[in-house]
């Protein structure tokens, strides 16, 4: 599915990726290929990329690798949009 991470400063990450991991409301969700259509508020957690990944350098020093092999950045809060496997997070 195609990931894009959004700040009001820039696009933090556009790419394909295998998952992604959002700190809901209501707790942590996992998003996967072909996920059914789903908007979400975020509270302040992380957000969690699974697969294979480049991140520009730019913005490498945002994110973080956790113990699980993902890649991780930190929010304060946001919104994320999952439809026709594309997931786009817009992150303070």
């Amino acid at each position: 599915m195609h990931l894009e991470i959004v700040s009001p400063e820039a696009t933090l990450f556009e790419g394909k990726v295998n998952s992604v991991t959002v700190p809901g409301l209501n707790g942590e969700f996992q998003v996967l290929d072909n996920h059914a259509p789903i908007v979400s508020l975020l509270q302040e957690g992380q957000v969690k990329i699974g697969g294979e990944i480049s991140i520009s350098e730019e913005h490498q020093a945002k994110f973080s690798k956790n113990s699980e092999g993902k890649m991780t950045l930190s929010i304060s809060s946001g919104t994320m949009e999952m439809n026709d496997n594309k997931v786009i997070v817009l992150v303070d």
